[in-house]
């Protein structure tokens, strides 16, 4: 069977009501992110950055995962794949999937400044809450920011040059290092799909453009003969 590497950007969780960086009157539009989604902006006003990851936090709780989540997960209990996500919400936990590689951290795990302890987030986060490993008020979201390095590189990078399919889905393309990613599997000799509401130019073998909901599980019963898909 073949070995195949999936990575999901936002586009996979828009249709569960978490919006992507260019929804045009989403969370993102609201702030700028030099000020919430960068280590600058939480040392000048580590206030605002948790409120803004706890409106998310919560806007995660209220969300389920879509049908293309399910897909996924089904996909992941039948077949050699390793799934990579950008997103940091946890939908593809909750639809089933297990072993999901966050590349960019998760919102629902807490990380200590100081001393980098990780723990499960609460609900609500504060700049005054202490580490429980060493007390330091210095805790933070255990996500990537701008100019930081994403979590597992070397775990993907192991996956890439192994697969004999790689699958990009809801993502722009835009950003590295996931943006090369695609050249990375070709020069693996992977075959490469792209699964998104619209191409997104990069150079992938075959490109199916429709909402995520819609595409996400056709490809998956194609793939393992799933009419539940």
């Amino acid at each position: 069977m073949d070995r195949i590497v999936v990575l999901s950007g936002a586009g996979l969780s828009a249709e569960s009501g978490l919006g992507t960086f260019r929804d045009m009157g989403g969370i993102w539009t609201r702030y700028d992110l030099s000020e919430v989604a960068t280590p600058e902006g939480f040392a000048a006003d580590p206030a605002k950055v948790h409120d803004f990851y706890n409106a998310r936090r919560a806007n995660m709780a209220g969300a389920a995962p879509n049908a293309a989540h399910d897909a996924l997960a089904r996909l992941s209990g039948r077949a050699d794949v390793t799934l990579v996500t950008q997103n940091i919400d946890d939908l593809l936990e909750r639809a089933g999937a297990s072993g999901v590689i966050h590349m960019h951290g998760e919102l629902s795990r807490a990380l200590c400044h100081a001393c980098r302890a990780r723990w499960d987030a609460p609900a609500s986060m504060a700049p005054g809450d202490p580490c429980p490993a060493c007390a330091a008020p210095a805790t933070r979201p255990d996500v990537v920011w701008f100019g930081e390095v994403p979590y597992h590189m070397e775990r993907i990078e192991a996956a890439l040059a192994d697969a004999d399919l790689f699958v990009s889905i809801g993502t722009s393309g835009q950003v590295y290092p996931a943006a090369g990613f695609v050249e990375m599997a070709r020069l693996s000799g992977a075959r490469t799909l792209e699964l998104n509401l619209e191409a997104s130019g990069g150079r992938f073998d075959e490109v199916r453009e429709g909402p995520a909901t819609e595409v996400v599980p056709t490809w998956v019963a194609g793939l393992i003969g799933d009419a539940s898909a």
